[in-house]
């Protein structure tokens, strides 16, 4: 009988400083821990997704200046609602996108309807590219250095205040000369 107690005991104090931390302001759900900062990207292939090319490990490791990676789906409201946001960045930062846990034919059709910010395009129809890298869920964003280095992550929509806060002034010191 004492160890489901002390189990629900542990899990209550878990929960409790948790909404603590957030009431205070000191933890934030949405950035979660990413050990893969600074650390090269996993290894991956993802096949072509029209109008877009696929990529791998390679194609990231081989990079001379930085690129955002998004993971997307169209399944996803927060991903639709990103978009604009999206296109907006690709100005200033080439974009390469991974359908994540979607058919082709839905996610063209909503890269259609919301236009497509993507100067890669990939798939990962069964969410095993995701796990590799570690993705709780969609939309999420990583910022790659030269070399295939994982130098920034994000587990939420983007929004105008972080790109210009955040990714593209570290995407800056990223550019070789």
């Amino acid at each position: 009988m004492a160890l489901p107690l002390a189990g629900a005991g542990a899990v209550g104090v878990a929960f409790w400083k948790m909404l603590s931390g957030m009431e205070q302001g000191s933890f934030n759900p949405h950035d979660i821990h990413a050990p893969a900062l600074n650390r090269p990207v996993p290894d991956f292939t993802t096949p072509d997704l029209a109008p877009g090319k696929g990529f791998g490990t390679a194609d990231l490791r081989g990079l001379t200046q930085p690129i955002v990676l998004n993971f997307f789906a169209s399944w996803c409201i927060p991903c639709l609602a990103e978009m604009p946001i999206l296109m907006t960045l690709k100005e200033q930062i080439p974009l390469w996108g991974i359908a994540y846990k979607d058919k082709p034919e839905d996610a063209a059709g909503f890269l259609r309807h919301s236009g497509n910010p993507f100067s890669r395009l990939g798939l990962d129809q069964d969410g095993r590219v995701g796990i590799e890298w570690g993705i709780s869920g969609v939309p999420e964003t990583f910022l790659i250095g030269p070399g295939g280095v994982i130098r920034w992550h994000s587990a939420a929509p983007l929004g105008e205040d972080t790109i210009r806060d955040t990714l593209i002034p570290l995407a800056r010191t990223l550019k070789t000369p």
